[in-house]
């Protein structure tokens, strides 16, 4: 089974014909294969990645709006699908969503590529603004509904600022999973970290009289 089989299909912006997903496979699986013999991203021309999938360049702009588009799909390709929320609380909902960044920090810890390919395009502003534009701000964005909807069901204190609360949430899970590399992953870490930070976001209870 191949990388791109083995991953979700990325949803790049569909352009002039319909899709075929054997299409799509290859040009995903011609960028990786790409990337696994090491060619940097700045050298990845959409050229390049067409020569390898054995498709003409327009068969590429047909479907994505340019090689930022496409390398956001690329390395998205390599991710954990993002998951669909239990909606049964606040906490279970925050509990999956720090769940999906622990299984995301072990990917990238477990790819010499994927971790690569982040340096990379941390230094291409253009690809990390299409990266930040449809991977990081609708996963940021899904976390604040769901304190919103806690803050509507009394989960969470009505005071709190919730873009505050959304980042003592991920913060902890996110400078475990790329910046202090050596601290384990372990299981139970997504329940740990959300039941701590609740224990001072929950409202109190007024003392009995």
């Amino acid at each position: 089974m191949s990388l791109a089989d083995s991953r979700p299909r990325p949803a790049g912006p569909a352009r002039g014909r319909p899709r075929s997903e054997a299409v799509e496979r290859a040009i995903l699986e011609g960028a990786m294969s790409l990337l696994e013999e090491g060619v940097p991203l700045a050298d990845l021309s959409i050229e390049r990645i067409a020569r390898t999938a054995g498709v003409g360049k327009a068969t590429i702009y047909r479907r994505w709006n340019g090689k930022e588009d496409l390398f956001v799909d690329v390395i998205s390709a390599f991710e954990p699908a993002d998951p669909e929320l239990p909606g049964t609380s606040m906490r279970d909902d925050l509990v999956v969503l720090l769940e999906t960044l622990r299984q995301r920090g072990l990917v990238s810890r477990s790819s010499a590529i994927l971790h690569n390919v982040y340096a990379q395009m941390k230094s291409s502003p253009k690809i990390w603004a299409a990266y930040h534009a449809r991977v990081i701000t609708p996963r940021r964005n899904l976390g604040l509904e769901v304190l919103r909807r806690g803050r509507r069901t009394g989960e969470l204190r009505a005071d709190i600022d919730l873009e505050l609360a959304n980042d003592m949430f991920v913060g902890p899970m996110f400078v475990r999973s790329v910046i202090r590399l050596d601290d384990d992953l372990p299981e139970g870490l997504s329940e740990q970290i959300v039941d701590t930070v609740l224990a001072g976001l929950r409202p109190v209870s007024p003392p009995e009289p």
